[in-house]
């Protein structure tokens, strides 16, 4: 049975719209997040103290991951252009222009060369990580492309789609290797665990699945949220999943038994994302409530 826990979290405030999501930097030691309010911030995730808050974006932010060397935030935003960002001053160095509509996720690949950005026009583009030059466009999902992971060699990339499925692709050549079907609502989140043997999904139809990362096999499928699942996260040592839910929780699971081990509440509104810190001795989670929270494992 999940032990219920409320108390002990730190709470990060300060955004004036829904906090939709939440990243560690590499060394754990910032955390930024990304909002309805236009813009992203940057935080000591030790001490709690707003570093940066980055503005320029004409609307609401959906992600904003750091780079592999912690040196570069990117945005992604409802007003077409997601950005790069200077982690250590808070400037915009490059806007990135060719979505059609609104992005909606971005990831780096964990060599630190590839962009990848996802969007409402149901495409993904690939983009120069230092430049910004375009790169590629991947295209196949019939929906919403809500988000995208590298996988921990950098050599595949996940997606997931309000079409209902999340797709593996060979981010060199473009082309789509496996296409991982069996939920039965939107699928808004996908991650890669640390050791790449399995994908974890997240979405509308209230569950996070497991999925083989070499066969594209379903392993296990996490069920007990009320509500939608809009974020999933491994562990570093991905022996933990972790869900992000409309249910006002975060759930923390065994990934080997399919099994949750405890249960996150405090949040005032739905819980939008989730990340765990490097260590793995810290959860953070971002909240339509507009807060981030701190939680201690």
């Amino acid at each position: 049975m999940s032990v219920i826990e409320t108390a002990g979290a730190r709470t990060l405030s300060g955004h004036t719209g829904a906090v939709n999501s939440v990243a560690f930097s590499p060394d754990g030691a910032r955390l930024s997040t990304a909002s309805e309010d236009k813009s992203a911030r940057v935080w000591n995730a030790a001490t709690g103290e707003l570093l940066h808050t980055l503005t320029g974006h004409a609307d609401a932010v959906f992600a904003a991951p750091f780079s592999p060397d912690g040196a570069t935030v990117a945005t992604v935003s409802a007003d077409l252009t997601p950005r790069l960002w200077d982690a250590a001053t808070g400037k915009c160095t490059h806007e990135l222009t060719g979505h059609t509509i609104a992005g909606f996720g971005v990831a780096f690949s964990p060599d630190g060369r590839i962009l990848a950005t996802t969007s409402y026009d149901e495409t993904i583009r690939l983009w120069d990580a230092a430049t910004g030059e375009p790169a590629s466009v991947l295209e196949g999902h019939g929906d919403i492309v809500y988000s995208a992971a590298f996988s921990p060699d950098s050599a595949l990339l996940a997606t997931a789609s309000g079409d209902g499925t999340a797709r593996l692709w060979d981010p060199a050549t473009g082309t789509c290797l496996r296409v991982l079907t069996g939920h039965t609502g939107i699928v808004s989140t996908v991650t890669f665990s640390p050791n790449s043997a399995l994908v974890a999904t997240a979405s509308e139809d209230t569950t996070a699945r497991l999925w083989d990362s070499a066969s594209g096999a379903q392993v296990r499928t996490l069920e007990g949220h009320t509500d939608s699942v809009f974020g999933v996260a491994f562990s570093p040592d991905s022996a933990l999943v972790a869900t992000a839910s409309s249910d006002t929780t975060a759930r923390l699971w065994d990934a080997a038994a399919g099994k949750c081990v405890r249960t996150l509440e405090g949040h005032a509104g739905a819980v939008s994302s989730l990340t765990f810190s490097p260590d793995g001795r810290q959860l953070a989670t971002a909240s339509t409530d507009e807060t981030a929270r701190l939680w201690p494992l």
